[in-house]
């Protein structure tokens, strides 16, 4: 069954009039969509699909022990079961609405093929913006997280160092000594409120997700949230994260670097809460970004990568294929980059080989991101072949020789590449992105690794039939709510629990903290919400650029408008069909 049909017949079971006295036959069956003989509830064909399938079973909600019981009959008897499409007039309103809610789930279960996800690739391109390869010529990129991906392990060795340093250095309680790394507590894209100690999730309206407030390693509960926040969950334009995502009271934590600072503030405060000692979240927070600030600054993190690469940096060999097809294709390529020469110099030696340099036209290290694109005060410095500074004043940008600091207009100026020609990947959206963009009218490429893992999520036919049922449920709502006597409010607020277990669910299937870095329950996220902003194109890792033809043309999805009917194909329902350019190379590693 294709999605097409089921979004069809969900849509035309939405749309059936509601008035206020019950209907009988607004609702649709699969058989009739199908062009086919109507088939009862015990139909051989649909035992015989419903063994196909290999998800396990959808188990369902409390709303589905809490609905109206079907007669059971009197020894020797038989009781005609319930019809799922009626065609006799209910008996109350009660009844009504369980018909249509049971119609529904019906639809909702038996429509949606097994494998109606399986064609979403983690390994595809997902476009923002309309991107055609064959117009770009110079690809640019960051280092860290773009052509570099580390491991995991490296989270947990800078939380270990940082939370040393602040024991150590700023004489903290050697208590939170005792706290380990926690791999999946935080995601990419949080929200901190420094003067209260909140770590959350917000949307792209700036509203606080109910359920996804911690303080410590403790879910602050909701009617607290609210009272925190003076009676609602938006947070303030004055109060939220800047451009750069730093606000007065409020940070945005923007790179997966940051996922390990997130982690020691929430163990730090859960210390001070647990152990009940009165303390200064501002100075907690100021202390613990001086700490990881360290790590880094104190070359810490470079140490470990460049002792270890065959352990910190995974995937090398695809960066390393990825320059070879650009090359081969006729393209320049450069490198704009924060960390110092002598790391980018080993790990690229590591991936790419002793001659890596020869890929790059413009090397840049120590640049100082996201300064070097907004000022133009810095000049180039040119680095010998020891790493040490020459004193030369950069007259050209040429092949071959390393670059220190500078800035983005005498980059222009000395290049000439200018505009839509220039692609530039990168992990960060603010430092990375946002001032090519918004400034200089380049294309950007967003590097989320994330996506790997989210893809497989939604991918499964849990994650299908429960978020599709979700929506069928609200749209019931929505469409009955005219139906206002008390046994009708009582039966909505049991589908309205049903529908906050639902969201839990669904979050849950991604990080049972925050849920999806890419949703809140319905909006998306204010991560979300920048990276459609900032990047024309996003994918999870630079292999995916394997996938496609170096001509290729990156079409966006036309996402109806909420005054426009959902007409295009891969929006109806699920909407999760999207495939890569070539099938034979979506398995790429």
């Amino acid at each position: 069954m294709a999605l097409k049909t089921v979004g069809t017949c969900l849509s035309r079971t939405l749309w059936a009039g509601s008035s206020s006295t019950p209907r009988t036959n607004g609702l649709c069956s699969s058989s009739s969509l199908r062009g086919e003989t109507k088939q009862g509830p015990e139909s051989p064909k649909l035992q015989s699909s419903a063994k196909k399938e290999e998800e396990p079973p959808f188990k369902g909600t409390s709303a589905d022990k809490k609905r109206p019981k079907e007669p059971t009959a009197a020894p020797g008897a038989s009781v005609r079961s319930r019809s799922y499409t009626s065609t006799a007039v209910p008996i109350d309103q009660k009844s009504y609405l369980w018909s249509r809610y049971n119609d529904m789930k019906r639809l909702v279960h038996e429509l949606i093929p097994p494998g109606a996800c399986k064609s979403l690739n983690s390994s595809a391109i997902y476009a923002n913006n309309e991107v055609n390869l064959a117009e770009v010529d110079i690809y640019g990129f960051d280092y860290d997280y773009t052509l570099a991906l580390y491991s995991n392990t490296l989270n947990k060795m800078i939380f270990d160092k940082a939370k040393t340093f602040l024991i150590e250095h700023f004489k903290y309680p050697e208590g939170i000594a005792k706290y380990d790394y926690i791999p999946n507590f935080a995601v990419r894209g949080l929200h901190y409120d420094i003067q209260k100690g909140l770590l959350m999730k917000v949307d792209a309206f700036h509203y606080i997700q109910p359920g996804t407030v911690y303080r410590g390693l403790s879910p602050v509960p909701d009617e607290e949230v609210l009272e925190l926040h003076g009676g609602t969950y938006h947070i303030p334009l004055t109060e939220d994260s800047g451009f750069y995502g730093k606000g007065p009271k409020v940070k945005q934590f923007m790179d997966i670097f940051s996922i390990p600072e997130m982690t020691l503030l929430a163990v730090a405060n859960d210390f001070f809460i647990t152990n009940d000692i009165e303390y200064d979240p501002v100075h907690l927070f100021k202390d613990i970004s001086e700490a990881i600030g360290m790590v880094h600054l104190k070359g810490f993190m470079y140490k470990w990568v460049m002792q270890d690469l065959d352990k910190l940096i995974q995937r090398g060999e695809e960066t390393d294929a990825v320059l070879h097809r650009l090359v081969s294709n006729g393209k320049k390529l450069f490198l704009i980059t924060n960390s110092p020469f002598s790391f980018v110099d080993k790990g690229m030696k590591h991936m790419v080989g002793k001659n890596w340099r020869e890929f790059f036209d413009v090397v840049i290290v120590q640049a100082d991101k996201p300064h070097f694109f907004t000022d133009c005060i810095k000049p180039f410095r040119r680095l010998d072949d020891n790493g040490d500074l020459r004193w030369e004043k950069i007259k050209s940008l040429d092949k071959g020789q390393i670059y220190k600091q500078g800035n983005l207009f005498d980059f222009l100026r000395l290049t000439g590449w200018r505009g839509s020609k220039v692609l530039y990947f990168g992990d960060h959206l603010y430092s990375d992105l946002a001032d090519l963009m918004l400034r200089h009218g380049w294309r950007t490429a967003a590097i989320v690794p994330e996506l790997e893992q989210e893809t497989k999520v939604v991918s499964t036919y849990r994650y299908a039939l429960s978020l599709t049922w979700l929506q069928a449920l609200t749209g019931l709502m929505e469409q009955l709510q005219i139906h206002r006597d008390q046994e009708s409010k009582e039966v909505f607020r049991e589908w309205q629990e049903e529908r906050e277990e639902l969201r839990a669910m669904i979050k849950n299937f991604f990080n049972p903290q925050f849920g999806s870095i890419f949703r809140t329950c319905h909006n998306p996220t204010y991560f979300s919400r920048r990276l459609s902003r900032f990047s024309d194109i996003y994918m999870a890792s630079l292999s995916c650029l394997l996938n496609y033809d170096p001509t290729y043309n990156f079409f966006p999805r036309r996402t109806p408008l909420q005054h426009e009917a959902p007409l295009w194909m891969d929006q109806l329902c699920t909407g999760c069909v999207k495939t890569s350019y070539m099938e034979e190379m979506s398995h790429i590693r």
